[in-house]
């Protein structure tokens, strides 16, 4: 089969995206057991950069944290992030008074819109074993008239998250009705925050991750809307053919979103695909930082008016809030004194 591929490239890190997509943060980190606190044993941190440790030393990056690892307090502007937590746990609080925990194949969708602090720690529960921590975050952009949106974060518990099963191929439905070639009935997973480009009906935004076992197949459906881009990111594994072509693994293949894509794994191990999909916006981006504006001006006023306001301030009493050592994810929304748990907690 010919002309599926449009073009093809080695996988860098982060990822990088395509409009409306910004990039992709993959991180693979191996904590070890904590020191009973979420953290790890400040003698184990002797010999790091604290506070801006990036380095993977002994498997495993503090990021910005000092003690329990991750981002403390940060702002945003102008666009949306997607955490999809496939191992370990995300202690969420930010600006607006909302707060949560979340991990273990979850998903937090975050409008950041006219601008929001929060800070992302990733919490070690256990101290008797390690502590694996695997998770991605997609920088979604916002379209000029959503720039300046309410900000509001919603949960995807991984108990409400379909997937879509066959013979040892698996689509985990994070974005974007999956509906299977064979004419079954879609599989819809709940919406983003309304403001979301990926809550409008012309975004035709699709966030999939696949996993083929070796000899696994699958056809994926076209794309809804004509002029879609689709990006196929292989992360994990070396023996993926798109159609009848070999790609191999650790590359970034764009396809023709108006045709149904078929997938096979004809390696030994298995292959693990991010699939990203969305209608491009075609505005001019200007990002710096934690911002991403349309304009150098807008960009400017940012900065302004975070360095006036703060975005609404932090209620927290650390950069760095953590919450507790119990297990039990959570989330609590701004303006709400309910928790929100996910289905079998509740």
């Amino acid at each position: 089969m010919t002309g599926l591929i449009l073009k093809a490239e080695r996988l860098s890190r982060p990822f990088m995206g395509v409009d409306p997509f910004l990039f992709c943060a993959y991180h693979v980190d191996h904590y070890p057991h904590s020191d009973g606190h979420l953290g790890i044993d400040p003698q184990r941190l002797a010999d790091r950069p604290l506070g801006n440790d990036f380095s993977n030393l002994h498997g495993y990056s503090m990021y910005y944290g000092n003690s329990v690892p991750g981002f403390p307090m940060h702002p945003h502007r102008g666009f949306e992030t997607v955490t999809i937590v496939r191992s370990g746990f995300v202690d969420h609080a930010d600006s607006m008074g909302a707060r949560g925990r979340y991990g273990m194949g979850d998903v937090q969708w975050l409008t950041t819109g006219a601008g929001v602090q929060h800070a992302e720690m990733f919490s070690l529960l256990d101290d008797q074993r390690d502590n694996p921590l695997e998770l991605f975050q997609i920088w979604l952009n916002l379209p000029a008239r959503s720039k300046f949106a309410q900000p509001a974060y919603k949960m995807l518990w991984s108990e409400e998250i379909p997937f879509y099963r066959h013979q040892g191929a698996e689509v985990m439905i994070v974005a974007g009705a999956y509906a299977p070639v064979d004419g079954s009935a879609p599989l819809v997973p709940k919406t983003p925050p309304p403001d979301s480009w990926g809550a409008q009906p012309e975004a035709d935004l699709v966030i999939w991750l696949l996993r083929l076992e070796p000899g696994a197949h699958i056809e994926l459906p076209a794309a809804r809307l004509p002029g879609n881009l689709r990006t196929l990111y292989v992360y994990d594994g070396d023996g993926l053919q798109v159609g009848d072509e070999a790609v191999g693994g650790q590359i970034v293949v764009n396809v023709d979103a108006a045709q149904q894509l078929p997938l096979r794994n004809a390696g030994s191990q298995r292959v693990q695909i991010l699939l990203m999909q969305g209608m491009p916006l075609n505005e001019p981006v200007a990002a710096g930082g934690p911002f991403v504006m349309n304009t150098e001006a807008e960009l400017h006023q940012a900065r302004v008016d975070y360095g006036r306001t703060h975005f609404g301030g932090w209620p927290w009493d650390s950069r760095a809030p953590t919450f507790g050592n119990s297990p039990q994810r959570f989330a609590q929304y701004a303006g709400s004194p309910e928790l929100d748990y996910p289905p079998a907690a509740k």
